[in-house]
Parts: C-alpha cells; structure tokens; sequence
C-alpha cells in the first residue's frame, strides 16, 4: 500500500511499527471513550484508527515473506496498547466512586473529605474485628489520588476500593 511512496523496504517494519502504536493507542482511547458514553470522541477515535488499521495490515499482507514487516506489526500492537493505556491515565477523563473502609478513623476522614468540599456518604457496618465505617465518595479520576492520599495520612490501614463511574445526575456534585 505504501509502495506509491517508495519507502525503503529496510524503512518499512519502522514504519508500520508506528502506524500500529498510533492505531492501538486510538483504539484503546476509543475503548475507554465508548464504556465513558463519549461518543463524538469514539467516532473520531473510530475513524482514524480504522484507517490507520488499513494501511498497515495492507502494508504487511502485500509483502509476507518479510518476517521484520510482520514483526513490526506485532511488536506496534503490543506497545500500541500499552502507550494508549498510558495516554488514558494521563487524561483521566471521567469519574470514580471511592470506597473506604476504616475501622478507627472514619468519623475524621469523613470530615476532612467534606472540608475539601467532596460528597461523602458514611454507613456503620460490622467487619471481621467489629465495628467499620463504610465511606462512599465520588470524585473526578483526577482527584483520586489527593483523596487516597488523604485517607492513607489519616489511617494507613483504611481498605480502599475504586470503580469507575458514569456521570451523575442530582445530588451534590464538586464541580
């Protein structure tokens, strides 16, 4: 497919290497975007991922006895993903609910959450060693990690689960 370009058969497994990572790194992002109900962002993902998917899969059912060409195919799908991965986190783009579990302090972690103005939700339960706190809090991504970090500073040993979330509607919502 690439031929009309005369590029270097030496050049090509580099080549599609890239167009492989760039490929997998807009599908992955369009993966996320999808289950995130972002759908103008998974369309435009869509679109140029798949033709990027064309190209290259072209590139290398045109030439098969060039194991590098395949090779690179291959090593471009791997890293592909994980550079979308990597690109995702950085975006953080979304919510996520915050479970906690205290058995000591809840009562003050709730308190220092709400000072930072997040919605906090605390119910009673009973654990394995007696009385918990079971703390639900839902942030944007891009906060979690001040959230852990508070919780972690107030009680080391407070269990803390995470789970994405879709947009809320009602309700209190930090904006």
């Amino acid at each position: 497919m690439l031929n009309w370009l005369a590029i270097p058969t030496t050049l090509m497994p580099f080549i599609i290497f890239l167009m492989r990572v760039t490929d997998m790194s807009l599908d992955t992002l369009r993966v996320l975007f999808v289950i995130r109900g972002r759908k103008p962002l998974a369309w435009i993902m869509g679109f140029f991922q798949s033709a990027m998917w064309v190209v290259a899969i072209t590139s290398v059912l045109s030439n098969l006895d060039n194991l590098w060409n395949v090779i690179g195919y291959a090593g471009g799908f791997a890293t592909g993903n994980v550079v979308g991965m990597m690109i995702e986190e950085r975006l953080a783009i979304g919510h996520g609910h915050l479970r906690i579990i205290s058995s000591r302090r809840g009562k003050a972690i709730v308190e220092a959450i709400r000072d930072e103005g997040y919605a906090v939700t605390e119910i009673s339960g009973h654990g394995k060693d007696g009385t918990v706190s079971v703390i639900s809090c839902s942030v944007k991504r891009r906060e979690i990690d001040n959230v852990q970090r508070r919780v972690h500073a107030m009680d080391p040993e407070a269990f803390i689960t995470v789970e994405d979330i879709r947009p809320l509607h009602r309700g209190y919502w930090r904006a």
